[in-house]
């Protein structure tokens, strides 16, 4: 009997597929110069945890490297340890920290742990000697790092100085948020008792808070893969990454009838629906579905794909592993069984796509799924 490859070795077959993105590297880089222009005498990092926000982190930083970025921020060990092969010279830095369990892959792979409470400090500075480790400080997230008071015991302890002292905007979307200003005049006294030690704040949105937020080092995400980094905000930023689906059927639907799971769509006129081969399993999410979801009610308009820059709707609820688009409006040779329609890109932006599922484009991005096939711009 023949051996079977195991399922994830197997690389998904761009022939095969029914879903499949196109990641503009030069987009990446190109959204990397602007935050780096923007960061003023501030080094330029790069957040690049979670596959690079999905992008593909293996291609991504690379490609990032190339442009001149020193500096990246995966999550966990496992990430440093993946990219570490292709930034040789660069400083990884492990937002998680290190515990005893992730502590030899950091020292395998010169990680930094971003160190975030007393006892991670404790066991890395009593494990691993003179090792570089950055130490993050709480300023009103309340989520990752030492209080304000922690910081300060550390900075009068015998313990090694870390290499960088940093924190965490909660509200930079949203920059008259009163928090963001209280953020800024916390970090700012805590640092002062780090003196001579690199310093970062700011992520994609904090850079634009100017010089008093950007320090020593910025650390931009989002807007790198051609998310809008504030809320509302007219974004230079280009998109990254664009999304199709193939066109598997052309359904001839019946005034009175309905569509999909829950009979929540019922056609109001003799309609054309392009079933596709996307659904939630690719990270096209339900909450988009035209009908029959919560959201609605409060989100009247669902996701949407486009024909040649036309919006098309999706009907009915968005499955597992297929979506129903009208096309009624389309001329019939417009779209056919075989044709693609875009669900990201030049037409549908990431945060209408977010808008349209109730969510963020952070979540957009990184919930996309493997079964797209995959393929990279310089």
């Amino acid at each position: 009997m023949p051996r079977s490859e195991p399922i994830d070795t197997i690389a998904v077959s761009a022939s095969a597929a029914t879903t499949r993105l196109t990641i503009d590297l030069g987009a990446l880089a190109q959204n990397w110069r602007i935050m780096r222009d923007l960061s003023g005498s501030a080094r330029c990092g790069a957040a690049v945890k979670a596959d690079a926000y999905g992008t593909g982190a293996d291609h991504a930083a690379a490609r990032l490297a190339r442009e001149g970025c020193q500096d990246f921020f995966v999550a966990d060990a496992n990430e440093g340890a993946r990219l570490r092969p292709l930034l040789p010279d660069a400083r990884i830095y492990v937002l998680n920290g290190v515990f005893e369990g992730s502590f030899a892959q950091t020292l395998a792979h010169d990680l930094v742990p971003i160190i975030n409470s007393p006892q991670q400090a404790a066991f890395w500075c009593g494990s691993a000697g003179d090792r570089a480790y950055a130490l993050h400080i709480d300023t009103g997230m309340n989520r990752m790092g030492l209080s304000p008071e922690q910081a300060v015991q550390h900075s009068e302890s015998s313990m090694p100085s870390p290499c960088l002292v940093m924190s965490h905007f909660a509200c930079a979307d949203d920059p008259a948020h009163p928090l963001n200003a209280r953020q800024m005049e916390m970090f700012a006294s805590i640092r002062d008792h780090f003196p001579g030690i690199e310093a970062s704040l700011a992520n994609s949105a904090g850079i634009h808070f100017g010089s008093p937020a950007r320090y020593d080092l910025t650390r931009p995400g989002i807007a790198l893969y051609g998310g809008e980094p504030v809320s509302g905000a007219v974004t230079p930023m280009r998109p990254v990454v664009t999304a199709e689906t193939q066109v598997l059927v052309i359904r001839q639907g019946k005034a009175g009838e309905t569509v999909s799971y829950g009979a929540s769509h019922i056609f109001t006129r003799d309609s054309r629906i392009a079933v596709c081969g996307v659904g939630y399993a690719d990270g096209f999410l339900r909450n988009g579905s035209g009908s029959g979801v919560p959201l609605r009610s409060a989100v009247p308009q669902g996701a949407c794909g486009a024909v040649d820059g036309v919006r098309v709707p999706v009907v009915g609820k968005i499955t597992m592993d297929l979506a129903m688009f009208d096309v009624t409006d389309l001329p019939e040779a417009a779209v056919k069984a075989g044709d693609w329609i875009e669900l990201l890109g030049p037409t549908i932006t990431l945060e209408e796509a977010a808008t349209a599922s109730g969510t963020i484009s952070y979540e957009v991005l990184t919930s996309l799924g493997s079964r797209h096939a995959r393929s990279y711009r310089a």
